[in-house]
């Protein structure tokens, strides 16, 4: 019998595309509200994912798609520091 392990997916908050998650970058909002780029994929808190790509993480925020998956509106400062996060990766 064939095992397979069952890759998980996950929706991207900008594209709305389907991919495996490690193909993902999760966005959390943990308990004190600081919202950050999870590299772990385990940090506690409210979960986004979005694609390694600087225009899915415009996207997701120009269409507020973000602030609806966090449950929380984010600063400009957040959204730099979220930018450049990704830019680092």
């Amino acid at each position: 019998m064939n095992k397979t392990k069952k890759v998980p997916l996950r929706k991207c908050v900008g594209c709305s595309e389907s991919k495996p998650k490690k193909e993902l970058i999760r966005i959390v909002k943990n308990k004190e509200q600081e919202v950050f780029i999870d590299e772990t994929g385990k940090a506690n808190g409210r979960g986004a994912y979005v694609c390694k790509d600087i225009r899915c993480l415009d996207k997701a925020i120009k269409t507020k798609a973000i602030y609806k998956a966090l449950g929380k509106d984010l600063t400009e400062e957040t959204i730099e520091s979220l930018r450049q996060s990704l830019a680092d990766l």
